[in-house]
């Protein structure tokens, strides 16, 4: 058995954080490192890595939460708006292997950018052959 993540610690309390909600399956917190004031996490309680390993009815609840948290998160600290993101894996940057949901207040002028600025642009739609990725998807799906 691996060691727990800092999340299960913080969720067991062996480590303190802010917690801003909790639920039975679900808790929320704001993040040690934040990328602006109010940056919280939404992590399920029980320790599914990815978001594809999460039953449907958890990623549910971890949804819900992010909805019901979003409005509450951005006027408790006068936000102009919210970039709501996952890191799904480590190639996307995953760095704790529990799945977590940041929710991270924006403001006029930050300095950050749209999501499209995660890997430093937009491929051209005839590149990426969408015809193509939709028919890989839809046989996927099943």
């Amino acid at each position: 058995m691996s060691d727990p993540t800092v999340f299960e610690r913080i969720i067991d309390g062996e480590i303190p954080a802010e917690i801003v909600h909790e639920t039975d399956s679900v808790i929320a917190f704001l993040d040690a490192n934040p990328l602006a004031p109010g940056h919280t996490l939404v992590v399920p309680k029980e320790p599914y890595e990815r978001l594809r390993d999460t039953p449907p009815e958890l990623s549910a609840a971890v949804f819900e939460a992010v909805r019901e948290l979003t409005p509450a998160i951005e006027d408790a600290v006068d936000a102009d708006a919210t970039t709501v993101g996952i890191n799904d894996g480590p190639a996307a940057g995953q760095e704790v292997p529990h799945l977590h949901v940041h929710i991270v207040p924006r403001f006029e002028g930050d300095g950050g950018g749209p999501i499209h600025a995660v890997v430093g642009g937009a491929t051209d739609g005839e590149d990426a052959d969408l015809e193509a990725v939709s028919a890989a998807i839809d046989a996927e799906l099943g």
